[in-house]
């Protein structure tokens, strides 16, 4: 199943490649949700995180995507809250794992600091 992930014309997966090692892998569906992330534990504090995330969000800028989402582990919650996605509460996956779910806005209009919608509205 997860071969099918990697091989479906409308995903975009990308590999980190240290020393010749694969460190980290990410996939993008096309409907905005970035359902792979991650790195081995020694990788982590190298740059290659920030790199695949940067490299997702330009592709799904080139698609249209307006609002990319996510549910992270515990581990990657500082990660992806340093990037500037939005922390919008626990849930528990399909495979019964509690995650945090985050998303972030993209292009113009990204929201400031206590928007918590997919909308340009502001909460004033």
């Amino acid at each position: 199943m997860v071969a099918s992930w990697f091989t479906s014309p409308t995903n975009f997966s990308l590999v980190a490649v240290e020393d010749g090692v694969v460190v980290g892998v990410a996939l993008l569906t096309a409907a905005g949700k970035l359902a792979l992330c991650y790195l081995l534990p020694e990788a982590r504090s190298k740059g290659a995180g920030k790199a695949l995330l940067a490299r997702v969000e330009q592709q799904a800028c080139s698609w249209g995507v307006k609002a990319l989402q996510l549910h992270s582990t515990a581990t990657g919650e500082g990660f992806f809250a340093s990037q500037g996605y939005i922390h919008s509460g626990k849930v528990r996956s399909p495979y019964g794992v509690e995650t945090i779910f985050f998303w972030k806005q993209l292009g113009e209009g990204s929201p400031t600091a206590g928007r918590k919608r997919f909308c340009n509205c502001n909460n004033s």
